[in-house]
């Protein structure tokens, strides 16, 4: 775990008013900086950023949180992520556990990538201003200007070196760094390799990262050259593997549509946007890997593929559905959807209209029946061979699947297709002890809903979290024992590591990463929803002696609460113990002790919350 002093040594670092400034159009009103908020379709700002509270809050739909917490929610990053893009961006040095993050760019080398990067895209929009075959070519696939400007489309010119004309120092080694130029195995007069622009005559799609850097290209050939697609080379800013064309652009769309569209080319995407579904992503020229996944279901937890018909189409679909499974949760939905041969998603768009694309979608075949599909394709099950090699082909899927219910259900099918018993299929296909799948996304629990005493604690616990190191062994005993000691023990570790730190805007940041989240969202939501909590945990200027002296009051009071609420659960629990046990009747000796020391504790903990 990131060390909270680090953290609140990185937010005093950070501007909060910049990190959100770069997506959001922030307006000076008074103290703070008002905009349209981006998680919902507002036409009146109801969104604030406080610069000397460092944070955010949308009084319209509730959300809220740091610096970290706006990365986050906006761009889909995880918790680490958050933390080491801004510490990058400020030079600090994140101190992390074993294993935690990757390899990352040295900061000063990573900018000068990125800006050589930036200066080549600017560069590439302004000459397809004046390329009127590369005009004509997009006007014939049906994109507007908008469109075409929305996603920065431009034009790489034929030619060798036009890209000297933007950067005086062509031979500088950033350059060859970043991918967009290539040295010649010839050399010139004075013994230097030959350097010439990698993308010419083409037109060129800008791919940015999830914080909207361009980080890379695809160029599309105008005319009959080879190759017809042509993206970037691996960099220290690229990976192809982990990289999708369009997520930056499609956020708040699969937002709205509930569901990410993956399709097999960045002309799809930007197509598909054109026609009403901007919701779509692509790979880059690569198959789906679980990393592509991770990063989307961080988005959405629906994904669906859609791939040609034909013999390639299923061999990428087959890539998809491994790239997924260990990724398989039972609030999940994943699906792979497969068009005519005929078609592409813009074609079929074009011919049959968005209805019809829409109700393809919605006809997709979920993860468990392709899986399934898959597996039984060809197999001669009437015959014993036919179904050992199903069971051959199935077994190591199903042993990437995380042990849960889908997983469960899956088997249940397979055995009832085979015909065979269902501890035999899970027995020969190894399931007994779970083989645990690497590098998983966490798996988002479905909501839980707390309510009576349980809720109080827990509310007060998520309001103010120094709460938690006030609390004893017992009353830490108490918590554990109730039906949602799993929420309990996150909040209280995270008190813990906070320390005398402890506050609402840390924790709920702390949260977002949690398997728990859509738990917590709905109590973050409920404490926010009264203007008392939001003047108190996220107006308050601890400066102002007289708002200190409210917030020591309200500490105090929500102490009391928080005790009386774990008094009131002991006592529950202790009067339910006692009545399981006189139901039974006839209690042994042992039980009759208990029950006597289980009355005593009953009579003090009615007195005390008398």
């Amino acid at each position: 775990m990131i060390p909270q002093s680090f953290l609140q040594d990185l937010l005093n670092r950070v501007d909060i008013v910049e990190v959100v400034g770069r997506y959001v159009q922030l307006k000076k009103g008074g103290a703070n900086f008002m905009g349209l908020c981006p998680f919902h379709n507002e036409k009146s700002p109801s969104f604030t950023v406080s610069p000397t509270k460092q944070f955010y809050h949308c009084f319209g739909c509730g959300a809220h949180g740091t610096a970290i917490g706006f990365l986050m929610e906006h761009t889909g990053l995880s918790f680490v992520e958050a933390v080491n893009d801004l510490a990058r961006n400020v030079g600090m040095t994140v101190p992390q556990e074993p294993g935690v993050g990757g390899q990352m760019a040295p900061r000063g080398h990573a900018v000068a990538l990125t800006d050589v990067m930036t200066r080549a895209c600017d560069y590439y929009r302004q000459q397809l201003r004046a390329a009127l075959s590369a005009i004509e070519y997009l006007k014939g696939r049906g994109l507007s200007g908008q469109i075409a400007a929305h996603f920065g489309l431009g034009y790489a010119p034929d030619g060798w070196q036009n890209l000297e004309a933007v950067f005086e120092r062509y031979q500088d080694d950033t350059l060859l760094e970043a991918g967009l130029v290539i040295d010649s195995e010839k050399t010139d007069v004075q013994g230097r390799h030959r350097r010439y622009d990698r993308f010419r005559h083409r037109i060129m799609f800008p791919i940015r990262n999830t914080k909207g850097q361009v980080i890379a290209f695809g160029g599309r050939v105008l005319g009959a050259g080879e190759p017809k697609y042509l993206n970037s080379p691996e960099t220290p800013l690229f990976s192809k593997g982990s990289e999708l064309y369009g997520l930056f652009e499609a956020r708040a769309a699969i937002r709205d549509a509930g569901y990410v569209l993956v399709v097999e080319g960045y002309m799809d995407v930007v197509a598909l946007a054109q026609l009403g579904f901007p919701n779509a992503v692509a790979t880059l020229g690569t198959a789906c890997t679980p990393i592509h996944v991770q990063k989307l279901l961080r988005q959405t937890d629906e994904i669906v593929f859609s791939f040609d018909g034909d013999a390639a189409g299923r061999r990428a679909a087959r890539r998809a559905l491994d790239a997924c499974l260990p990724h398989a949760s039972d609030n999940r939905t994943l699906k792979f959807l497969f068009l005519p041969i005929e078609h592409d998603p813009d074609s079929f768009v074009r011919e049959r209209g968005p209805e019809a694309f829409s109700a393809e979608i919605a006809k997709a075949l979920p993860l468990s029946q392709f899986l399934l599909n898959e597996v039984l394709h060809d197999k001669e099950l009437h015959q014993p061979e036919g179904r050992a090699r199903a069971l051959f082909e199935a077994k190591p899927l199903l042993q990437a699947l995380p042990a849960n219910a889908l997983r469960a259900q899956i088997v249940h099918a397979l055995a009832e297709r085979l015909g065979s018993p269902l501890d035999e299929v899970t027995r020969l296909c190894g399931l007994d002890a779970g083989k645990p799948a690497w590098d998983r996304a966490p798996a988002k629990r479905e909501k839980r809903r707390v309510q009576g005493q349980a809720h109080r604690a827990l509310q007060n616990l998520l309001m103010y979290p120094r709460l938690g190191n006030e609390l004893s062994a017992d009353d830490i005993q108490v918590l554990a024992s109730t039906s949602h000691a799993e929420l309990f023990e996150e909040v209280l570790s995270h008190c813990r590591a906070m320390g005398a730190q402890a506050e609402f805007r840390y924790l709920s940041d702390r949260l977002r990463d949690s398997e728990n989240a859509a738990s917590y969202e709905d109590l973050f939501k409920e404490i926010l929803s009264m203007d008392e909590n939001v003047r108190d945990l996220l107006l308050y200027d601890p400066d102002d002696a007289q708002q200190a002296e409210r917030a020591e009051d309200q500490w105090r009071l929500r102490l009391a609460e928080l005790k009386a609420a774990v008094r009131k659960l002991h006592y529950d629990s202790v009067c339910d113990r006692l009545e399981q046990m006189f139901k039974r009747g006839s209690l042994s000796p042992d039980e009759m002790t208990e029950a006597a020391a289980l009355t005593r504790q009953r009579a003090a903990l009615k007195q005390q919350l008398a």
